[in-house]
């Protein structure tokens, strides 16, 4: 029997998942840490959240089957380790700190268990274990540093009371240009306003696309592409990405090691709104933190999930425990 690990990353945007096998073999993502993933899946649905926070059963109504599937396919027919990274661990995970490594020993035998907040399995898959800051921004957004003896966190409070700079919060506050703009009020968008309309339908409907939405973060994401492609000529939608620059600044400001010349990255979707976003994210980065040096990230949170698993599965895990940032616990079976 090959014994083997289980790497999740869960997000706004659904599940990824690696299988990899811990004795040898694999390459491709996550090579650093040793062995790579033999084999991934992907699902487009995002874990529930409730009164409970993150929801245990229905994460795991989505992940059996697919790291069953795996199993089968790569032939790692034990999985001893698994590594989580959740998107809202830190502040909706105690659900699944109660439930989620009993029921991955009884469904799957695992015997060793990390839940790690989204941030830290993206920080692990952009930087490895150096010291710096990543701020993670797709769908939501959180910021996490460390100088290798504790975590730090910044933001990451969901798109209702944070998440500033992130995709959802660059597509709301486009939308609210566009209505602002449709009702005649000072700071509306004309542009954003028509592709808003192109893309949901009549302004005055908008709210009835947006509020029963349970994915309504991945909703709001969906529209800060439309804000970048207008903002090279509406000056509305570049002052939106250029505040969005500013607070993603903020965030790796508040989380970055005070000593040294750290490394600072960010990752995420949106990265891909390309120069709009990037370039003012450039200069704040140069002014609030003139020490550090913005690196390219190596890889991305599944990445960081791979690695964290070979490494746990190898005992070369030397990254700084947290419970709830990076949580790991040994399962017993039976």
């Amino acid at each position: 029997m090959s014994t083997g690990f289980l790497a999740v990353d869960s997000g706004g945007s659904g599940l990824r998942v690696a299988v990899g096998d811990c004795g040898g073999g694999g390459s491709g993502g996550g090579g650093r840490g040793g062995h790579g993933p033999l084999g991934r899946r992907v699902s487009g649905e995002p874990v529930r959240t409730g009164a409970r926070g993150i929801d245990p059963g229905h994460l795991m109504g989505q992940l059996l089957p697919m790291a069953r599937a795996l199993s089968a396919e790569t032939g790692v027919t034990r999985l001893g380790t698994v590594v989580l990274g959740a998107a809202g661990l830190a502040t909706l995970g105690d659900a699944l700190r109660a439930e989620l490594p009993g029921a991955l020993a009884r469904e799957l035998g695992v015997r060793t268990v990390a839940l790690a907040a989204d941030a830290v399995t993206a920080y692990v898959g952009a930087l490895g274990p150096r010291a710096g800051a990543v701020v993670a921004a797709g769908t939501g957004l959180i910021a996490v540093g460390t100088d290798l003896s504790r975590w730090r966190r910044a933001d990451g409070w969901g798109h209702l009371l944070g998440d500033c700079g992130s995709g959802a919060w660059i597509g709301r506050a486009g939308l609210e240009a566009a209505l602002r703009a449709h009702d005649g009020r000072e700071g509306g968008s004309a542009p954003l306003l028509a592709r808003a309309e192109e893309r949901f339908g009549p302004a005055a409907g908008l709210p009835g696309q947006v509020y029963p939405r349970s994915d309504r973060p991945a909703v709001l994401a969906s529209f800060a592409p439309e804000v970048a492609a207008c903002a090279a000529t509406d000056p509305v939608a570049a002052e939106i990405l250029r505040a969005a620059a500013r607070h993603m600044a903020d965030s790796a400001a508040a989380v970055c090691p005070a000593e040294g010349e750290p490394l600072v990255a960010v990752t995420g979707g949106v990265r891909r709104l390309g120069d709009p976003l990037l370039a003012p994210l450039g200069e704040e980065l140069a002014k609030r933190l003139p020490r550090a040096r913005w690196t390219t990230a190596e890889g991305d949170p599944l990445d960081g999930a791979v690695r964290i698993a070979t490494d746990l599965a190898t005992g070369a895990l030397t990254l700084p425990g947290d419970d709830r940032m990076l949580w790991v616990t040994t399962v017993r079976v039976g």
